[in-house]
């Protein structure tokens, strides 16, 4: 089995400009990520244009899909902004794919100490492995089905509707 990662951005894949103090996008992290995360099963991996959730539109949406419409692969993860990845899940949830697609993300860039990338990755691209196909968010340790979940902003989490 071959899995495909997806990278469209988000925290996950934010760089610290030291210059100027701000969070933006460079290169994706993922194929650091990748290696250091010695992952024994083949990697296929795809990065579209990098973006923060809320500048994500219609079309960027359409561009995931069409990414996983592409893909010859029944298991997919896709490195996502936290803040609108129910939406992105619900487009992939209509589309009604054969394929285990799971959205994932992290509170706290990559780069940054004590984030929660690696693991929420690591945690994604297992159970894009075993779960039955569909469309999921793996978060923190639990997976919701794409139609029964929600960012809790003020708690920093996702949970189901």
């Amino acid at each position: 089995m071959t899995l495909r990662l997806i990278a469209t951005g988000g925290t996950f894949d934010k760089h610290y400009n030291e210059l100027n103090g701000v969070l933006g996008f460079a290169e994706s992290h993922l194929p650091e990520v990748i290696k250091r995360s010695r992952m024994t099963v083949p990697v296929a991996l795809d990065v579209l244009p990098l973006l923060d959730s809320l500048d994500m539109q219609d079309a960027d949406r359409q561009r995931v899909l069409a990414s996983c419409q592409a893909a010859s692969e029944k298991a997919i993860v896709i490195v996502h902004g936290t803040d609108t990845m129910p939406q992105t899940a619900a487009v992939l949830g209509a589309a009604k794919l054969d394929q285990t697609i799971v959205l994932t993300g992290a509170m706290i860039p990559y780069s940054i100490a004590n984030s929660d990338a690696l693991f929420n990755l690591g945690f994604a691209c297992g159970v894009a492995q075993t779960l039955p196909a569909g469309v999921y968010v793996a978060m923190n340790g639990q997976v919701f089905p794409w139609d029964n979940v929600t960012k809790n902003r003020s708690e920093g989490v996702f949970q189901q509707l």
